[in-house]
């Protein structure tokens, strides 16, 4: 089942980070990488919830955990992108946008983190 669900929540995090940035960029254009720190902030929001959530507050399978977490999450969440995207910023000589991104992106994405921990464990408490 473990295979199963993280073929299935890969699949809906992939549409969603590809929706996601089509909405964003279609909002802010593509001067600066909104749509991936968009994606970077509320994908650290979701894990920091939904982590301590399944863990602390709901049962749920193992299977669907890992399915949810590193399926879905995996495939929404964009490091790899974010990093690519800070690299051509520095070389295209955007130094300040460049680190302007990467602290934006890790302040913002642990912040996220932390208030969806934060949530998951005082929700109705």
């Amino acid at each position: 089942m473990t295979l199963f669900y993280l073929a299935v929540f890969a699949l809906l995090g992939a549409f969603a980070r590809y929706g996601q940035t089509l909405v964003i960029q279609s909002v802010f254009g593509r001067g600066f990488p909104w749509a991936t720190l968009s994606i970077n902030v509320l994908g650290s929001f979701l894990m920091g919830f939904l982590f301590f959530l399944t863990l602390e507050r709901i049962s749920i399978s193992p299977a669907l955990r890992t399915g949810i977490l590193t399926g879905g999450l995996g495939a929404y969440t964009t490091f790899s992108t974010f990093s690519l995207e800070s690299l051509v910023l520095f070389e295209n000589g955007e130094a300040w946008k460049g680190g302007l991104y990467v602290l934006c992106s890790v302040m913002l994405s642990l912040a996220a983190a932390l208030l969806g921990a934060y949530l998951s464990r005082n929700l109705g408490a």
